[in-house]
């Protein structure tokens, strides 16, 4: 791959799992059936034997937690503001209010020190996000959840196959929320799925992912709760049975990848690496705040010339507070000094599977030049 143009992610599908998508597609079953029932026996598996259901999107497996947990209008939800924004807009979605919490400048996740401060008499519930794939400290989040008596939706979108203190994430704790979108560790294509707390949750899930329907012998249906078109097809599922028989693989690789990142960077040029945990993150992400104060040009200015030495560079993700649907809500800038400032200087670096480590030394090397010829 060296010398060619490389994007900061691209998934890794084998012709094993291209050949089995089309068997679906020759079985004339292509919407959601066999393959997604398998899909999610194995997702369960993986999960400690929870309930799990696939969904389309890691969007509608949060929305439909808040809705599982009962979260509606007049409640409140905290949550990061350095996250994708369907973090906060499924909050809205359910009729809601998202309150931010800043971000602790070291994880970059939510900074646990602020979030009972946070809580009201209409706190419903906790949204944590694994940001990059670094887990939230889950003992102390629960800690804080129990104490208070709120639901935890844990968006773990970017942390499929990592661990907290040994327990892979979905094992344990309340509600959690995964993504296999394109970018992620594990891809569907499109998708996610739920993760629930038992089969009573599991069957309202089933519900809502489908119109509210209920089936019942040969001709039997009944619609008792509104529900939604959120279900997961079978080709997609299929390319998801494939992915998960190489989680391991793709989870070892990445971090064998992000080791080298850290051997190889220039820790003088005065970008701020992410925490170097390789037992419990899954290393989505391998993301730097650049040294904005000190360089010629902006973020922008970086990408293109990142861009200009064959490397793709991604912003994941500016503070959600201060996009515009957030801002005539009442939130500003200056509020969340942290998020703000990450939101503003962090890039994502190219870190996928197949990846060589030749690939890690050569985008080492473009970012040192890049910097080192912008610094004023």
């Amino acid at each position: 791959m060296a010398g060619d143009f490389l994007p900061f992610t691209r998934p890794s599908i084998d012709e094993e799992t291209i050949a089995g998508v089309a068997d679906v597609l020759r079985s004339g079953w292509i919407t959601s059936g066999p393959q997604v029932k398998a899909l999610e026996a194995e997702l369960s598996k993986l999960c400690g034997g929870r309930p799990v259901r696939a969904l389309n999107s890691g969007t509608a497996a949060l929305e439909l937690a808040l809705r599982i947990a009962g979260i509606g209008p007049g409640d409140e939800v905290i949550t990061t503001p350095l996250t994708w924004v369907a973090t906060s807009n499924v909050v809205l979605t359910v009729g809601a209010k998202p309150v931010f919490v800043d971000v602790d400048p070291r994880t970059r996740n939510l900074d646990l020190d602020r979030v009972e401060a946070a809580i009201t008499p209409r706190t419903r519930a906790i949204i944590p996000v694994d940001l990059a794939g670094l887990p939230v400290d889950r003992s102390r989040l629960y800690d804080i959840a129990r104490r208070r008596g709120l639901r935890v939706v844990e968006d773990a979108a970017q942390s499929f196959g990592a661990n907290w203190r040994g327990t892979p994430i979905g094992a344990s704790g309340d509600l959690v929320a995964f993504s296999f979108h394109a970018n992620k560790n594990v891809t569907t294509t499109e998708g996610g799925c739920l993760v629930l707390n038992d089969e009573t949750e599991a069957r309202l899930c089933e519900k809502l992912r489908l119109q509210g329907v209920t089936r019942s012998g040969e001709d039997g249906m009944d619609v008792d709760v509104l529900g939604y078109k959120f279900n997961l097809t079978d080709v997609a599922a299929r390319i998801g049975l494939g992915q998960l028989a190489r989680l391991d693989a793709f989870t070892a690789r990445r971090r064998e990848l992000a080791r080298r990142y850290f051997e190889r960077f220039d820790a003088t040029l005065g970008c701020e690496l992410p925490v170097a945990d390789f037992e419990q993150s899954n290393w989505h992400m391998f993301q730097i705040t650049l040294p904005l104060p000190r360089l010629a040009f902006d973020r922008a200015g970086f990408i293109a010339r990142m861009r200009g030495r064959g490397v793709g560079v991604g912003v994941h993700y500016p503070a959600v507070h201060l996009f515009a649907l957030y801002r005539v809500m009442g939130w500003r800038e200056g509020v969340f000094p942290q998020a703000e400032r990450i939101g503003r200087s962090i890039v994502t670096l190219p870190l996928f599977p197949a990846m060589e480590i030749a690939d890690v030394d050569r985008v080492c090397a473009a970012v040192s030049d890049v910097i080192r010829g912008g610094l004023s």
